[in-house]
């Protein structure tokens, strides 16, 4: 691996890893094809939305003593299905834009898994550009993440058995999206697709070719995917009713208190009050 830098360096002796320590967000984000291209995208399908669920990140183990002052963790970064499907039904190729500081900062992943994997010494942004299929999208799409080598909770010796895993989840959703996109991806794991509305007349869906190569652009048994966050639907409403359910306690309790603190006003007030 070539000698890198960035513009941050961390403090010496970082602390321990613990585990993942992942970053959530869950936002939407509408992309839709252009009619510039009306050979290639064919009829719009109006009032429906194709989903693509990603996550994106990145996973960094210390060295140990095979660390150096410009090599002290091997990094991967990536952007994947959001639970390890193949994208490449839907993404061409991902550009990953480094810091200047590396060889050939520009990077060309045009095969799935999208993923880069190099060595440094510190933390920067990264850029990831996702450029989609001709009957997807003709926009690419940049998302930004900060490469993160150390873990928040600074205390204790690093680890080389347990990595850094900083992770972000979005879903991507295509508006009008073609017949023949449609028909290309509506039984493909990695893409949410809405029930069809009654009478609606569709091509049949095409068929998905070359298993073993699907199999290959999966990350469903990648080496790394025992340190993959887990993003689901189900968390997610989980987390949202164990806040729910805590708000609804705190706001329960505050009652009981502004219920206390007046019937402790009532007796105090003088009898010509009441």
């Amino acid at each position: 691996m070539p000698q890198s830098s960035s513009t941050k360096k961390h403090a010496q002796d970082p602390p321990d890893v613990t585990g993942p320590n992942p970053k959530s967000q869950h936002t939407k984000m509408v992309k839709s094809s252009d009619d510039s291209d009306k050979k290639n995208s064919g009829k719009k399908l109006k009032e429906l939305e194709v989903g693509v669920p990603i996550v994106y990140g990145n996973i960094a183990f210390w060295l140990g003593k095979k660390a150096s002052e410009f090599h002290s963790h091997k990094w991967t970064v990536y952007v994947r299905g959001a639970t390890n499907e193949d994208l490449s039904v839907v993404v061409k190729r991902v550009v990953f834009q480094l810091h200047s500081s590396f060889n050939n900062p520009t990077r060309v992943v045009d095969s799935p898994p999208f993923e880069l994997s190099e060595c440094g010494w510190g933390e920067f942004e990264i850029v990831l550009t996702l450029h989609f299929r001709t009957d997807v999208c003709d926009k690419p799409l940049h998302l930004y993440h900060h490469l993160k080598l150390y873990p928040e909770d600074e205390s204790g010796p690093l680890s080389t058995k347990r990595p850094v895993v900083v992770e972000s989840y979005d879903e991507i959703v295509f508006a009008e999206p073609s017949e023949a996109f449609f028909a290309r991806v509506q039984n493909h794991s990695a893409v949410s697709v809405p029930r069809l509305l009654p009478g609606l007349n569709l091509p049949p869906p095409v068929p998905i070719e070359d298993v073993d190569r699907k199999k290959r652009g999966g990350t469903k048994d990648h080496p790394l995917s025992q340190w993959f966050t887990n993003f689901s639907e189900a968390d997610e409403l989980l987390k949202l009713t164990a806040a729910r359910q805590q708000v609804q306690g705190h706001i329960a309790r505050l009652r009981r208190q502004l219920s206390l603190i007046e019937g402790q006003h009532q007796q105090l007030k003088p009898a010509s009050d009441l």
